[in-house]
This record gives structure tokens, C-alpha cells and sequence, in this order.
């Protein structure tokens, strides 16, 4: 949803769920970066508000939903925006948020449009199942495409990288929602999209835990495992053992690879 752009970003295990802090440097060596670009953002954030309408408009006609789905998008995206306004640098690389941050709001309107749903999953169907695996999957697949666009311009920012983290995060907390809520699995599951946001919790207790990772192709590897297995999960014709088992397995690798971390960031130190 990239409802958590409000705070300091902790470092956290993983690309997805589990990287809480963007390694990602700003090539300021390739571009000049623009001030007084908040404007331009802001009409940015105008557009993404009547796209995300749109599109929560034409889903709630598609699947026949009630109009409150309409306003719970709009709701959301207006949270979304808020928090991304409050966090605009001063300057931006481009004109407006930016091509690659478009794209990442764009993946961030259709994850708000899945977490819409999550209310009405018992009752969508088989219509409504696969066009929350096929939404799913487009938004996955555009995961790394905003950044390929940013490094390709030259216009990659802390901002971006933070914006694209946060997204993919919300991602996968909404699909563990919708499989809970559709009822393949056990509540369990929501463990699998709050975990990064309960070791960012245990970070505020244990300030260790708030230190740097190297970045980590474990961790890129399980994130993709998991978003993969929740979608698996969602499949209107996957039966109920599997969506519970490659649930349970997403849920084992994820925690395996934070204990990892966290016995990492919490070792003695030599003086």
C-alpha cells in the first residue's frame, strides 16, 4: 500500500517484506536534480488519485461489488498519497515523482485495490479469485522494473528505493490478508506479510536490530518464494493442503532467513 513511508526506515531482513532499509545510492554524478519539483509531484499524486478511482471503478463493476469497495480504494490512496507527500525530498531527478516512481505508483494503486478486496473474498468466486492471482502477478512482475527505469535514467533516490521497498512490503502483507480471508489457511499465514513489520517493532525494543545488512541473495530468493507461494495460495483451483503447505513452507524460509539476520545484528561485538 506503501502505507509505512511515514518514519525511519530500520533495516530488516529481506527485498521484500524483510529489507527495511534501502541500500540503493542516489546517482546524483548522472543527473541534475531539480528543485522546487514538489509541484509537479503533487499533480502527480492528483493523477494517481483519478487513476486509482478508475481502476477501483471498473473492478467494482467487473465483479459486482458494492460501491463502499470505490470509496475504501480512494480512502486508502489518499493515506498513500499523504504519506508520500510528507516524504518528497526537496529535489527530485525529474520532473514530477519520475518516471520509475510512476511505475512503483502504479504497483502501489493496484496493491490498494487488492487490499479493498480483502472484505469481500469469501464471496468473489471464481471470477473474483483468479482476478486477484492475475492482479497479484502483474504487480509482482513490475517489481523491478521501476528500479531497471531509475538506473537506466540515472535516476535512482533513497526516496524511490524507499517507495518501491515499501510497496512490495504492503504487497505481500495484503496478499496474506486475502488468503486468510479467503480461508485456505489458518490466521498463521498473516505472519508471512507482518513479519518485517514486527521485527521493525523488535528493533524499537532491541536497537541492534535497527543496524546494517549486506544485501543478500537468500533474502531476494525467499521473497520471491513467498510472494510466488501466496499467490499459489490464492489459485481457485488449488486445493486447500497445498495452498496450507506452500503457505507453511513460504512462512518457514521467511522466519529461518530473519533468524539469520537477527542472530547477525545481534552478535558481540569484538572491542
Amino acid at each position: 500500500m506503501g502505507l509505512s513511508l511515514l518514519g525511519t526506515i530500520s533495516p530488516s531482513p529481506g527485498f521484500w517484506t524483510q529489507n527495511a532499509r534501502a541500500v540503493f545510492s542516489s546517482n546524483m554524478s548522472d543527473t541534475s536534480y531539480l528543485a522546487g519539483a514538489r509541484p509537479q509531484a503533487y499533480t502527480d499524486l492528483i493523477a494517481g488519485l483519478v487513476f486509482a478511482l478508475l481502476f477501483a471503478t471498473v473492478t467494482w463493476s467487473f465483479l459486482g461489488l458494492q460501491a463502499t469497495y470505490v470509496v475504501t480504494v480512494g480512502t486508502l490512496y489518499a493515506i498513500t498519497a499523504y504519506l508520500i507527500a510528507s516524504n518528497l525530498p526537496d529535489t527530485l531527478p525529474q520532473p514530477g515523482l519520475g518516471s520509475a516512481n510512476r511505475i512503483t505508483m502504479a504497483r502501489s494503486i493496484g496493491t490498494l485495490c487488492l487490499a479493498g478486496l480483502v472484505t469481500y473474498a469469501e464471496s468473489l468466486g471464481t471470477l473474483g479469485r483468479w482476478f486477484i492471482v492475475g492482479l497479484g502477478t502483474g504487480i509482482m512482475l513490475l517489481d523491478g522494473v521501476d528500479g531497471w527505469v531509475a538506473r537506466r535514467t540515472g535516476t535512482s533516490t533513497e526516496f524511490g528505493a524507499r517507495f518501491d521497498m515499501e510497496t512490495d512490503a504492503a504487497l505481500m502483507l495484503v496478499l496474506s490478508a486475502l488468503v486468510w480471508a479467503e480461508d485456505r489457511t489458518g490466521a498463521w499465514v498473516l505472519l508471512i506479510g507482518a513479519m518485517r513489520y514486527l521485527f521493525l517493532g523488535a528493533g524499537l525494543v532491541l536497537p541492534a536490530l535497527r543496524g546494517e545488512l549486506a544485501p543478500s541473495f537468500r533474502r531476494k530468493l525467499i521473497c520471491v518464494i513467498q510472494g510466488i507461494a501466496l499467490l499459489i495460495a490464492l489459485g481457485p483451483i488449488i486445493p486447500n493442503f497445498i495452498a496450507v503447505s506452500v503457505s507453511a513452507l513460504a512462512l518457514a524460509m521467511l522466519t529461518w532467513s530473519f533468524l539469520i539476520d537477527a542472530v547477525w545484528l545481534l552478535r558481540p561485538r569484538s572491542l
